[in-house]
Order: C-alpha cells, then structure tokens, then sequence
C-alpha cells in the first residue's frame, strides 16, 4: 500500500488487493480489508481503490497517469491484461501448490493467531502480515518468509524442506471442506514456475472480482474475502440464510472434478434447476468454465456479471 500510494502521487491514499503491514492484532479477523478504507488512515485528499469503494477507481488514475498501467495490471488494480493460457500438466502441479498452501503457509499463520485464511499476494497467495509484520508466501515456484523490511527465499521442493524453511511442523489439522491429504511429505511437489505464476495470475483477477462482488447494492451478511486453503478458492457468502437466499461466490482455480479453473456459486439453499444459469451438476449451484471466460470481450465484466447474476436471482 505504502508503495502504490508513492506512485498515486501527492494527495493521494492508494488500496491495493494485497495484504498490506502493519499486521492486524485485533480479532475477529487479524487481517486488513482490502474492500474497504479506513476513515483514521483518510488523510489524504482522494482514496484510491480498485474497486468502487474509493473516490477514484485505479483505472481512473491510469487515465490520468498512464505510467502507472503497468504497475496496475501487473497488481490487478486495474488496466487489467488478458488471462493467460492454462499452463501444460497444469492439474498436477497445481495440485503440488494446493498441498504447499495448506500444509505449510496457512500453517505459518494459524500457529501465531489461530487463523488459516490466505490472500492473493504479488506474483502468487501467502498470508496476511502477522506478528512482528510477518508474512509467508509463495510467488511462482518460490517461497518468501518476509519480516518487516528483510525476506529470505526458497525453491519450492517437498513439504518437509518448505515446512523446515518456514519454521512448522507440517499438518492437516485445520481441516476444512475438500482438504488435501497431506501424503508424503518428501516427495517433490512438481511445483513449476509457469503455474505458480499463473496461479498469481488467476488469484489477482479473483480478488478484483470478489471484492467488487462485496460492493453489491444491497448486498445482505457479506463475507470477507479469504483464499480458503482446503478448497483452495477465493470466496465470499452473501445473502440471507434463514430466507435460503445465500450463496458462496467463489473462484477455483480447480479440483478433482474441475481440471482447469471456473468461477462459481454454490447456493446454501434450492435453486430453480428451469433456469440453465444453474448448470452445475457435482455442486449446488453455477459454474462459468475458464475457456467460456477467456472467449469473453471483457473477461472482467463477464466474471463480474456471472456471480452477480447469481446473487440476483437468489434474491429476486
């Protein structure tokens, strides 16, 4: 946040999707919110956001700044890029991740504040800053341990050899919907570069989405955004339980039933199977392919469009 708000320029407080220190000690969370500001941090004379929570969009600045677009695309702030091609053995390797993220780096976290939940991060996921302005991520094929201003840096191997490099004890033992098995800890994880960055890729255009998703007018119960290590998702809930409205709006990069990603809501209660929105049939709810939304004008939009039109016609 402190670097982007350099860039914005003089007058301005710039959010970005990542985690940002100082570390959050306050429960119920510990984490920032990237969807929203803070009134006490608003000594600025224009918030800068990447949804429309702020006074100007990121893709408002660029407009005026056009220097800025790299940096923004390549945080997915906004002048947003195309989605890149699924990478080659892709399910494997992202399978090798999905094991990493919830053995070890959600690991790292709960064992500072009972908290698993992960966050996009640049390049990659890790956890929000904990403690003395901790943090542990993965970007591509690496693995960063950053405290405070210094950071080290590891290859990713095997489960052991991370787990030893962060300072855990690998485990299961925040178990949660769909999690992993943790399997041998010392084999190699087959956690390649390309999918580790197009990991970074799908995760970043998953928090613009979602976090815009929160902003619904309306909206009931919104949850915070949290890359949820079991599944492996970015995901919010929206909606009223007790009137079967609510729904999970999430997007995945892949599972045992889904080989590429897909973007999805799971609906907490009946959905109108006449309607053809209500395609899927491993889960209750939609699904929107990631080849259906790449062949899209504005992959953005049309993600955005999808789960709104979820939560609209669960609350019609």
């Amino acid at each position: 946040m402190e670097e982007a708000t350099g860039l914005a320029g003089p007058g301005m407080l710039a959010y970005v999707l990542e985690p940002s220190p100082p570390a959050v000690g306050e429960p119920p969370f510990f984490a920032d919110d990237p969807a929203t500001h803070d009134p006490a941090r608003a000594d600025a004379a224009t918030i800068v956001t990447p949804t429309t929570a702020g006074d100007m969009t990121w893709d408002e600045l660029v407009a005026s700044k056009p220097e800025l677009a790299e940096f923004a695309a390549d945080h997915w702030l906004g002048a947003r890029r195309p989605l890149p091609a699924v990478p080659v053995g892709y399910p494997a390797a992202r399978d090798g991740f999905h094991r990493l993220g919830y053995s070890v780096i959600a690991e790292a976290r709960r064992r500072s504040n009972t908290k698993f939940g992960l966050r996009y991060t640049h390049g990659g996921f890790g956890t929000p800053f904990f403690g003395d302005d901790q943090q542990v991520r993965v970007e591509g094929a690496t693995i960063v341990v950053q405290s405070a201003d210094s950071s080290d840096t590891a290859p990713i191997t095997s489960i052991s050899a991370a787990a030893a490099f962060v300072g855990v004890e690998p485990t299961t033992i925040a178990a949660e919907h769909d999690s992993p098995e943790l399997g041998d800890v010392d084999e190699d994880l087959g956690a390649t570069e390309e999918t580790g960055q197009f990991l970074g890729e799908w995760f970043g255009f998953s928090w613009a989405v979602i976090e815009e998703l929160r902003l619904t007018e309306g909206a009931v119960d919104v949850e915070r955004t949290q890359l949820w290590p079991g599944h492996f998702d970015a995901a919010t809930a929206m909606g009223d339980v007790e009137a079967g409205r609510r729904a999970t709006f999430g997007m995945s990069p892949g599972d045992a039933t889904h080989d590429e990603p897909y973007i999805y809501v799971a609906a907490w209660g009946d959905v109108d199977r006449s309607d053809g929105y209500w395609n899927e049939t491993t889960f209750n709810g939609a699904s929107l392919t990631y080849s259906d939304l790449r062949g899209a004008d504005d992959e953005y939009v049309a993600a955005l469009e999808f789960v709104r039109g979820g939560y609209e016609r669960l609350n019609r």
